[in-house]
């Protein structure tokens, strides 16, 4: 039996479980704003509305994500990390995914939406120069200073890539150090990008189904003890 024959029952139990997944409130995902972190995650320009690796799909999250910043900030939340990529020239990266988000450039920066916040010179920016969120950049030290957090917000882009590494990395953390953390995603702040078969076959990329991807990873990220909710309302 072919790979998508046999795959056709879980793909469509996927699906239902994606749109299954629960709203949930301010209050219930952070009773205690104070212990409450965001950490966003490649949310730049270079990802949501320019350059090679930009997608209209991942610039729809944009608005979300800020405004999941300003109402939790009014709250009383008054952790958030930015991690970003901002590559060296050189960056290593380069050679699978091409040249994007060189630090300093406008691809590199922060979006708008997140740098009109009247706070944001109140937040922490982190920079890293591969897909993982902790290897030779700042995080685990913002971290570290910060042991009164026990819940973290994860936004950002993309699904199956950064993101997905963000919470399983924060889950893992948890786990090895034997921490109470929630790790919550809310799927309308994250998104990845698609490129079809037949599209990829004119260009130097490999196909990405966008939907199944970004479904299979936030049900991973479930898989590992990561609160998957669909929005984070009032």
């Amino acid at each position: 039996m072919s790979l998508a024959l046999n795959s056709k029952a879980f793909l469509d139990y996927l699906e239902i479980w994606l749109e299954d997944r629960p709203a949930k409130s301010y209050k219930e995902v952070m009773p205690e704003p104070e212990k409450s972190a965001i950490i966003s995650i490649d949310v730049i320009n270079g990802f949501l509305y320019e350059g090679p690796l930009s997608s209209p799909r991942v610039a729809a999250i944009g608005e979300p994500i800020s405004h999941l910043m300003k109402t939790a900030w009014e709250l009383g939340l008054r952790d958030i990390l930015l991690v970003q990529e901002g590559h060296q020239a050189d960056s290593l990266e380069f050679d699978a995914f091409g040249e994007h988000a060189v630090r300093g450039t406008p691809q590199a920066d922060t979006i708008d939406l997140i740098k009109n916040l009247s706070f944001y010179d109140k937040l922490t920016t982190v920079y890293k120069d591969s897909i993982h969120p902790a290897i030779n950049n700042g995080f685990n030290t913002w971290i570290e200073e910060r042991d009164h957090l026990d819940t973290f917000i994860t936004v950002g882009d993309v699904t199956d890539l950064c993101v997905y590494h963000l919470a399983t990395y924060l889950r893992f953390y948890a786990n090895a150090f034997h921490k109470q953390w929630r790790v919550i995603v809310p799927t309308n702040c994250v998104q990845t990008w698609h490129l079809s078969v037949d599209d990829a076959k004119d260009l130097p990329a490999m196909p990405h189904h966008g939907d199944m991807l970004h479904t299979t990873f936030l049900y991973h990220m479930a898989l590992n003890g990561i609160e998957v909710v669909s929005e984070i309302i009032g």
